[in-house]
């Protein structure tokens, strides 16, 4: 179960706005995370807290493939994100670099309390219970992991 405080942010968020790319001239992770969602609300890298949800519209991750993107939203806290949907490039890049996320259709505010029970594919808020999209198992099992790199070392025991 993943609980944390709610960033609302509406339709069309691209990766261009999740890490703009004037940042991306450094492999500096942290320097992304300091810089995370910074088209759209510049103070939210220095406001969100360790396992705070991201909640947004459809086409979640739109724009370019920049790994980077859900990098910098993991590297700033954020655990899971909970979107209508999702560009099919972020969602899979999420998924290899370890950053939760679950297609649901949830209303908040933003500092409302949201639990995401991944293995149902709930999202809670107060008494509300939406059922999202569940995760495949295989998906999943790479999300525990901690990402594709750390899944295929935990397949040759190298992990």
């Amino acid at each position: 179960m993943i609980r944390g405080k709610a960033w609302v942010f509406g339709d069309d968020v691209d990766t261009d706005v999740i890490i703009p790319g004037k940042y991306l001239r450094t492999k500096d992770a942290t320097l992304w995370a300091e810089h995370a969602m910074e088209g759209l609300d510049p103070l939210f890298a220095s406001q969100v807290e360790p396992g705070d949800v991201i909640v947004a519209g459809r086409n979640f991750g739109s724009g370019s493939s920049r790994e980077q993107a859900p990098r910098a939203l993991l590297g700033a806290g954020v655990a899971v994100v909970v979107a209508r949907s999702f560009a099919r490039i972020f969602y899979r890049n999420a998924i290899n670099v370890g950053l939760a996320l679950i297609e649901a259709d949830v209303t908040v505010q933003k500092g409302d309390i949201v639990e995401v029970d991944l293995e149902g594919g709930t999202v809670r808020v107060g008494e509300k219970v939406c059922q999202g999209t569940k995760l495949p198992d295989f998906l999943r099992e790479i999300l525990d992991d901690g990402g594709l790199v750390a899944h295929r070392r935990r397949q040759k025991g190298l992990a």
